[in-house]
């Protein structure tokens, strides 16, 4: 596995400063070459790290977050011209705060994430909610864009539970949430009674 030194993450920081100028990074688009891993890591806590220390400057994460790119399993930082590993030890962003508003379609759920994206749950983006191993809990997560995700905080998913609602699906009564006119559904119904 190929190492990237300091001048590969100042190329791309460069190159994306300057990209950014610009506007959202058409990253969908870009196929570079693999240029090898970067020693970064995005740990569970949504913290970034470079060369084991972590990144102090949230301008310099939110400019990496923007050109972020998932492959299968894997994450890249991509620019036109080069592409570089690095590892998510989750997914890539948390969702840290909640706000609700009504529409035409009834309530909108509106997340802020770690690097400041504003995403509204709905159908293009809906929340997710898998089993937790060993606790019998769910942990939620966000849609944010090109397959990427955000873990929904401990504090946010209470706040989800609260705004839950019963609804058939599939023939079969289940908790959930809805927003945009879509339902997400958390576990059967009857789960959630025998837990409260």
């Amino acid at each position: 596995m190929a190492k990237q030194g300091q001048s590969g993450l100042d190329g791309i920081t460069g190159a994306v400063s300057r990209i950014a100028a610009k506007g959202p990074p058409p990253v969908e688009r870009w196929n570079p070459p693999f240029c090898g891993d970067l020693d970064m890591r995005i740990a569970a806590d949504g913290t970034w790290f470079y060369m084991k220390t972590p990144i102090g400057r949230p301008a310099l994460v939110k400019l990496f977050a923007s050109v972020l790119k998932r492959e299968g399993d894997k994450y890249f930082l991509v620019t036109p011209v080069e592409k570089c590993g690095l590892l998510v030890e989750d997914v890539p962003f948390l969702a840290v705060e909640l706000t609700t508003e009504q529409s035409a379609a009834g309530r909108v759920l509106n997340f802020r994430t770690n690097v400041d994206d504003w995403v509204q749950c709905g159908p293009l983006h809906p929340l997710r909610f898998e089993p937790e191993a060993g606790t019998g809990g769910l942990r939620p997560y966000l849609h944010v864009r090109r397959d990427l995700w955000a873990k929904v905080t401990r504090a946010l998913f209470f706040d989800l539970v609260e705004l839950g609602e019963e609804r058939e699906v599939e023939g079969k009564a289940m908790f959930g949430v809805a927003s945009l006119g879509a339902f997400f559904p958390m576990a059967p119904a009857d789960q959630v009674r025998d837990f409260a």
